[in-house]
Protein backbone atom coordinates (compact mmCIF):
# COMPACT_ATOMS: atom_id res chain seq x y z
CA UNK A 1 0.00 0.00 0.00
CA UNK A 2 1.42 3.32 -1.14
CA UNK A 3 0.94 6.42 1.00
CA UNK A 4 -0.61 9.57 -0.28
CA UNK A 5 0.64 12.79 0.50
CA UNK A 6 -0.97 16.07 -0.22
CA UNK A 7 0.40 18.70 -1.57
CA UNK A 8 -0.05 22.42 -0.81
CA UNK A 9 -1.77 22.95 -4.46
CA UNK A 10 -4.58 20.25 -3.91
CA UNK A 11 -2.60 17.69 -5.83
CA UNK A 12 -1.64 14.66 -4.07
CA UNK A 13 1.93 12.83 -4.89
CA UNK A 14 2.98 9.49 -4.05
CA UNK A 15 5.57 9.75 -0.93
CA UNK A 16 7.40 7.02 -2.44
CA UNK A 17 8.28 9.34 -5.80
CA UNK A 18 9.02 12.05 -3.78
CA UNK A 19 11.80 10.46 -1.72
CA UNK A 20 13.42 8.77 -4.91
CA UNK A 21 13.46 11.94 -6.42
CA UNK A 22 15.12 13.68 -3.13
CA UNK A 23 17.89 10.83 -3.56
CA UNK A 24 18.04 11.13 -6.88
CA UNK A 25 18.98 14.95 -6.63
CA UNK A 26 21.29 14.22 -3.95
CA UNK A 27 23.31 11.11 -5.84
CA UNK A 28 24.02 13.83 -8.80
CA UNK A 29 24.88 16.80 -7.02
CA UNK A 30 27.81 14.22 -4.67
CA UNK A 31 28.38 13.09 -8.17
CA UNK A 32 29.32 16.20 -10.27
CA UNK A 33 31.15 17.46 -6.77
CA UNK A 34 33.73 14.34 -6.97
CA UNK A 35 36.52 15.46 -9.41
CA UNK A 36 36.68 18.50 -7.21
CA UNK A 37 36.84 16.65 -4.38
CA UNK A 38 39.48 14.11 -5.42
CA UNK A 39 41.22 17.59 -6.50
CA UNK A 40 41.67 18.81 -3.11
CA UNK A 41 42.25 15.12 -1.33
CA UNK A 42 45.55 14.86 -3.67
CA UNK A 43 46.14 18.56 -3.12
CA UNK A 44 46.48 17.98 0.16
CA UNK A 45 48.20 14.68 0.08
CA UNK A 46 51.11 16.25 -2.21
CA UNK A 47 51.26 19.42 0.18
CA UNK A 48 51.62 17.36 3.65
CA UNK A 49 53.88 15.13 1.83
CA UNK A 50 56.73 17.72 0.85
CA UNK A 51 56.12 20.39 3.87
CA UNK A 52 58.33 18.56 6.49
CA UNK A 53 57.85 19.86 10.67
CA UNK A 54 61.30 21.10 10.23
CA UNK A 55 60.23 23.78 7.26
CA UNK A 56 56.81 24.88 9.46
CA UNK A 57 58.92 25.58 12.65
CA UNK A 58 61.30 27.89 10.57
CA UNK A 59 59.08 29.98 9.39
CA UNK A 60 58.10 31.09 13.50
CA UNK A 61 60.37 33.70 14.20
CA UNK A 62 59.55 34.66 17.97
CA UNK A 63 57.46 37.72 17.22
CA UNK A 64 54.22 37.40 18.33
CA UNK A 65 51.58 38.57 16.30
CA UNK A 66 54.09 37.28 13.25
CA UNK A 67 54.15 34.47 14.41
CA UNK A 68 50.08 34.13 15.03
CA UNK A 69 49.83 35.65 11.29
CA UNK A 70 52.10 32.45 9.98
CA UNK A 71 50.34 29.83 12.57
CA UNK A 72 46.84 31.04 10.90
CA UNK A 73 48.46 30.99 7.25
CA UNK A 74 49.43 27.53 7.67
CA UNK A 75 46.43 25.92 9.43
CA UNK A 76 44.59 28.11 7.05
CA UNK A 77 46.14 26.03 4.10
CA UNK A 78 47.38 23.09 5.69
CA UNK A 79 43.97 22.32 7.30
CA UNK A 80 43.03 18.65 8.59
CA UNK A 81 41.08 17.55 11.79
CA UNK A 82 40.91 18.52 15.25
CA UNK A 83 42.39 15.97 16.99
CA UNK A 84 45.50 15.75 14.51
CA UNK A 85 45.83 19.62 15.23
CA UNK A 86 46.79 18.50 19.22
CA UNK A 87 49.47 16.35 17.94
CA UNK A 88 51.12 19.44 15.61
CA UNK A 89 50.30 21.91 18.73
CA UNK A 90 52.08 20.03 20.97
CA UNK A 91 55.58 19.34 18.55
CA UNK A 92 55.07 23.04 17.84
CA UNK A 93 55.02 24.02 21.78
CA UNK A 94 58.38 21.71 22.26
CA UNK A 95 60.06 23.47 19.80
CA UNK A 96 59.14 26.62 21.51
CA UNK A 97 56.58 28.05 19.51
CA UNK A 98 54.78 30.53 21.17
CA UNK A 99 51.14 29.33 22.69
CA UNK A 100 49.85 32.51 20.59
CA UNK A 101 51.27 31.30 17.12
CA UNK A 102 50.22 27.53 18.13
CA UNK A 103 46.52 28.38 18.88
CA UNK A 104 46.02 30.80 15.81
CA UNK A 105 47.48 27.20 13.70
CA UNK A 106 45.08 24.94 15.46
CA UNK A 107 41.46 27.56 15.42
CA UNK A 108 42.75 27.66 11.32
CA UNK A 109 43.81 24.44 10.76
CA UNK A 110 40.23 23.30 12.15
CA UNK A 111 37.87 26.21 10.66
CA UNK A 112 39.31 27.46 7.93
CA UNK A 113 39.93 25.64 4.40
CA UNK A 114 41.72 27.17 1.49
CA UNK A 115 42.45 23.98 -0.03
CA UNK A 116 39.05 23.22 -0.05
CA UNK A 117 37.42 26.08 -0.92
CA UNK A 118 36.93 24.92 -4.54
CA UNK A 119 34.55 22.06 -3.35
CA UNK A 120 32.98 24.49 -0.30
CA UNK A 121 32.11 27.03 -3.08
CA UNK A 122 30.56 24.60 -5.10
CA UNK A 123 28.60 23.00 -2.56
CA UNK A 124 27.19 26.43 -0.50
CA UNK A 125 27.61 29.18 -2.86
CA UNK A 126 30.73 31.52 -3.42
CA UNK A 127 29.31 34.44 -0.83
CA UNK A 128 29.15 31.79 1.64
CA UNK A 129 32.04 30.23 1.91
CA UNK A 130 34.78 33.13 1.18
CA UNK A 131 32.94 35.02 3.93
CA UNK A 132 32.60 31.85 6.84
CA UNK A 133 36.32 31.28 5.60
CA UNK A 134 37.51 35.02 6.72
CA UNK A 135 35.66 35.18 9.31
CA UNK A 136 37.33 32.37 10.83
CA UNK A 137 40.50 33.70 9.68
CA UNK A 138 39.94 36.60 11.88
CA UNK A 139 38.28 34.71 14.58
CA UNK A 140 41.83 32.39 14.72
CA UNK A 141 43.24 35.73 15.94
CA UNK A 142 40.85 36.39 18.57
CA UNK A 143 40.60 33.09 20.05
CA UNK A 144 44.21 32.52 20.31
CA UNK A 145 44.35 36.01 22.30
CA UNK A 146 41.95 35.09 24.63
CA UNK A 147 43.49 31.58 25.43
CA UNK A 148 46.77 33.17 25.35
CA UNK A 149 45.10 35.48 27.90
CA UNK A 150 43.63 33.22 29.81
CA UNK A 151 46.54 30.73 30.56
CA UNK A 152 48.92 33.81 31.50
CA UNK A 153 46.00 34.82 34.65
CA UNK A 154 45.94 30.87 35.05
CA UNK A 155 49.94 30.33 34.81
Amino acid sequence: MRKIQSLSNGKKKNVQSTWLDSLTKAGKGVLSMLPVIAGVILLLGLFNTFVTGEIITSLFRGVYIFDGLIGSLLGSILAGNAITSYIIGNELLSKQVSLFAVTAFMVSWVTVGLVQLPAEMTALGKRFSLLRNAISFLLSFVVAGLVTFTMEIIA
